[in-house]
């Protein structure tokens, strides 16, 4: 028994060793899979995402562009998009997020969006920290949290020390560096209320603090702990503290004569324009096959367009199932979009085209590893056993209908 113990207390000690002593680089776990899959399901799907590059060097540019789609599906639980902001995920020191557009608008503030709509976007980030990062689109939901987007992994090159961030205020002052402007002024007034604290720990620690005291308060002569000259000193210490505001503000106040206040408000941003809806979907049947790790649904199509269509691909939770047999979808799939986000596992029974005007079931198969490496599976434990998300349709010239899906599926364990 003793044995046991001292082999598991040297296994516990080398592993705090190695966590301790491994660079931060090797750690590649991703965070956004930790996340419902309703709350990634059924709120927003990012498609059409774009990284400008996956290399840079410190003070070097990534814009990430991209399209949002939100749901109509959109969980109760979760509050309405009354208030949104777009951000990034991802270690937020090591990129400074320059811009950041949603339909052309520049989102400093927050804004309130549509659900069934769908929304431009672009982000310029500026790479800081040398290494390499996995780098997502975020859309931060009041009441909601982030909902992540897909990530791209970003290297960094350089030396973190070579960075600089250079900008022009509204009033015209040309500031070099954003990194470092203002840190001595932040230095002083922390080191002015560390000392007027330790000062006043002095004051009061001088003297024996504890027993003491307790036989003070035990006999009951409370008035000797507190002396004449302890009220003078706190009452010139209250008087040093009050002149030390009032007086930073006057000396802020004439340094910096124009300032904006914190941004409280919301801009507006229109949706793009809704196109006429060419295909309809009508979900007949959802199930999620457990231990064959995929999702089988059966869909109504109705082309309602003047060309045959055929169903491409499925998206869903920013994971992509392609149709392999229907050439249109392999092609919509750039080089560049992260490979561990893509699965060639959709299966449609029927893959000839649907021609215009014609009404037809598909059975469908999406199979991939993915449900369970990216925690997808865990929709068979949700309340309400529902899912969401878009499906691409392609005519012979290569053009999409972008269709949402979203019903309930039931669990099947055999």
């Amino acid at each position: 028994m003793k044995m046991r113990f001292l082999k598991a207390l040297a296994s516990a000690i080398v592993l705090a060793i190695l966590g301790t002593t491994l660079p931060a680089s090797a750690v590649y776990a991703h965070g956004e899979t930790n996340q419902e899959p309703f709350l990634r399901m059924r709120t927003v799907q990012w498609f059409d995402l774009h990284w400008s590059t996956d290399k840079l060097n410190v003070n070097g540019e990534v814009i990430i562009t991209g399209k949002i789609k939100t749901l109509e599906e959109w969980p109760d639980v979760i509050p309405p998009l009354s208030t949104a902001f777009l951000s990034t995920g991802g270690p937020s020191s090591a990129f400074v997020k320059k811009e950041s557009y949603i339909n052309g608008v520049p989102m400093i503030q927050s804004t309130r969006l549509e659900l069934g709509r769908t929304y431009d976007f672009k982000e310029v980030m500026l790479g800081r920290i040398p290494g390499r990062f996995h780098l997502h689109p975020t859309l931060m939901v009041e009441g909601g949290g982030p909902v992540v987007g897909p990530g791209e992994w970003v290297t960094i090159s350089g030396k973190q020390s070579d960075f600089v961030y250079p900008v022009t205020t509204l009033s015209g002052v040309y500031i070099p560096n954003l990194e470092t402007w203002g840190l001595s002024t932040v230095y002083t007034w922390h080191a002015i209320w560390i000392v007027i604290g330790l000062a006043w720990l002095v004051w009061w620690l001088r003297r024996p603090a504890l027993i003491p005291r307790y036989l003070a308060i035990s006999k009951g002569r409370e008035d000797v702990l507190v002396t004449r000259t302890d009220i003078v000193v706190s009452i010139g210490l209250i008087a040093v503290t009050l002149g030390l505001v009032y007086g930073g503000f006057q000396w802020a106040d004439a340094k910096y004569p124009k300032t904006i206040p914190l941004q409280a408000g919301k801009v507006k941003v229109e949706p793009l324009p809704q196109e006429p809806e060419l295909v309809h979907i009508k979900l007949v049947k959802a199930d999620y096959n457990v231990p064959g790790r995929t999702m089988e649904f059966t869909i109504a199509v109705t082309n309602s367009g003047t060309k045959p269509v055929q169903l491409g691909e499925l998206m869903s939770a920013n994971n992509r199932f392609v149709n392999a047999d229907v050439s249109a979808g392999p092609a919509h799939v750039a080089a560049d979009y992260p490979k561990e986000l893509v699965n060639f596992g959709l299966k449609v029974d029927d893959n000839r085209p649907i021609a215009p005007g014609e009404t037809r079931l598909l059975a469908v198969n999406a199979t991939a590893a993915a449900w369970e490496t990216e925690r997808l599976a865990g929709l068979a434990n949700d309340p309400d056993n529902r899912f969401g998300g878009l499906l691409f349709f392609y005519d012979d010239s290569g053009n999409r209908e972008i269709v949402n899906i979203a019903g309930p599926i039931i669990p099947k364990y055999i």
